[in-house]
């Protein structure tokens, strides 16, 4: 028996609400293949999506505080920053890191770094995810190892770690290895899991990136699944069952400002998926070719002109994730195209989500566009057009061989490029920047970085290498070293690493001994 979030489903008049509509001769039903309408039945009438805040500043201490703030005010997910040095696998007293400690998320170096970030959440009630991609294996065995400190044994876990090297090359910047080292970590990493951590989510195959790059909806959404296509051809070498990991696999999109668009967006994704999924792969799982999707809103739409028409914005997108079906959702503050969010502005956007859960009667009907003309067609359109460029890209002999090439760079850099010509020509309006503009004297009152983060992140660094047992540390990392030479999975060794308190850097560099590091080409 379905236990439904309320006893009585009708509009704010009265009228009551079936739990979907089966409109002509449209007989998909939510919950059944190919899922375009959703991949749950009854979706939010029986479950809100994940309300998951995405957040992390200065120290790990700091970051913990405004995790419990968000907790008490009714989000139900983590979702960490992690600063530049961490994203790059460095250590904060690394010379590459000055300047960068704590600035654009939370500085994680040590296994007590992640045991600061993590106290008094309870890791068997709430999940996390933490958007990191060259290092994910480590921090992630950082993150197992403070929950079974917590009493939390690691197959109880649940979460996600972003994990995606791809899109780093296409459109973001933060790899450290050469693409194929890169796409052997991310499998050992399926591969552990599927057997230690099976409630984690070991991808979040990522087109918001691409997107803020400048792609259209489509070309988010074809680079993002011939990624994916390539993460499942990897395992699949690797001698990994579909089974075994794809029920894991999850994805990350953008929501941008074409509402009725961006729906249509997520309607025709989750076909897609099943259909490239079932016709090639041929699971006998249904969780394999489920899509499942946390969704973030346009930081690239914000404007730092009129602030406060941002939360405009991130309602409009936010109502597009949950009108496409969401299964988590972060939404912006009003003021992060000035700086990081203040508590306050944090607030607002977490309340933006509740408003929409529980006031604005979407969550209450299971894909309530289903059956308007225009949204079908979209759905097709988007569908078929994406369908072609994923085809495009395995032409130049898929997702790797074509970023290689430059393709998927040189597409989205066009795409950038003509949308921003618009914007400078008019032709494009943008409220408050060409269009209702204000004379206006913009007062920003960022919040305030912890100015002490870098020398309390040195001290704790020295205070770490001190007092370990630095041969066992030692011993644990040629280990290392010499397993990258050969086809031993890293992860059991990466936690031996861990509980011995090697730092983040040292393990990384453990690896670029016999990975090296990547340049991408000139141009690209």
């Amino acid at each position: 028996m379905v236990a439904f979030r309320k006893d009585k489903w009708e509009t704010l008049g009265g009228i009551a609400i079936p739990s979907y509509h089966i409109a002509g001769d449209d007989k998909e039903i939510p919950g059944q293949p190919p899922y375009t309408r959703g991949i749950h039945e009854h979706m939010y009438k029986t479950r809100l999506w994940t309300m998951r805040q995405y957040a992390g500043f200065s120290s790990a201490k700091e970051t913990n505080e405004r995790f419990r703030l968000l907790l008490d005010r009714g989000q139900k997910g983590l979702s960490v920053a992690f600063d530049l040095p961490t994203q790059l696998g460095l250590d904060a007293d690394d010379p590459l890191s000055e300047g960068e400690v704590g600035k654009v998320g939370v500085s994680i170096s040590t296994l007590e770094d992640m045991r600061e970030l993590l106290a008094e959440i309870p890791l068997d009630k709430v999940s996390t995810s933490m958007t990191i991609n060259a290092p994910a294996m480590v921090l992630l065995a950082m993150y197992a190892v403070v929950a079974e400190e917590q009493g939390v044994p690691m197959n109880q876990i649940s979460g996600t770690i972003q994990n995606d090297i791809l899109k780093e090359y296409i459109a973001r910047g933060t790899y450290v290895f050469p693409p194929g080292p890169s796409m052997r970590l991310i499998t050992d990493i399926f591969e552990f899991c599927s057997q230690q951590i099976p409630k984690w989510n070991t991808i979040s195959i990522s087109g918001y990136h691409i997107r803020e790059a400048g792609s259209t909806a489509v070309q988010e959404l074809a680079f993002t699944i011939s990624n994916a296509l390539a993460y499942v051809e990897s395992a699949i070498n690797k001698g990994l069952d579909i089974d075994q990991f794809a029920p894991r696999l999850s994805f990350f999109f953008n929501c941008h400002n074409d509402f009725l668009e961006e729906v249509s967006k997520f309607r025709a994704a989750r076909r897609l998926w099943y259909d490239l999924m079932t016709e090639r792969y041929k699971p006998n799982n249904p969780r394999s070719s489920m899509l499942r999707f946390h969704t973030q809103v346009a930081g690239v739409s914000l404007t730092a002109q009129q602030p406060l028409n941002n939360i405009s914005r991130v309602t409009i997108q936010a109502l597009a994730a949950v009108c496409g079906g969401t299964q988590s959702l972060h939404t912006n503050s009003y003021d992060e195209a000035l700086g990081l969010p203040t508590e306050k502005s944090a607030t607002v956007a977490l309340r933006t989500q509740q408003i929409i859960a529980e006031e604005s009667g979407v969550a209450d009907v299971v894909d309530p566009f289903a059956g308007s003309y225009h949204i079908e067609n979209l759905t097709d359109q988007i569908y078929e057009q994406a369908m072609n460029e994923i085809l495009k890209v395995e032409s130049l002999g898929g997702s790797m061989s074509a970023i290689e090439q430059g393709y998927q760079q040189q597409e989205i850099h066009s795409t950038a490029y003509r949308y921003f010509n618009e914007i400078e020509k008019s032709s494009r309006k943008i409220v408050g920047v060409n269009h209702g503009v204000l004379e206006e004297d913009i007062k920003v009152q960022p919040m305030k970085l912890n100015p002490k983060v870098t020398e309390q992140q040195h001290k704790r660094l020295i205070e770490t290498r001190s007092s370990r047992d630095s041969e066992n540390v030692s011993r644990i990392l040629s280990s290392i070293t010499e397993a990258c030479s050969t086809d031993e999975n890293l992860f059991p060794l990466v936690i031996k690493a861990v509980k011995a308190d090697a730092t983040l850097g040292e393990i990384m560099k453990a690896m670029k001994d016999v990975f090296g590091t990547y340049m991408a080409p000139s141009g690209f």
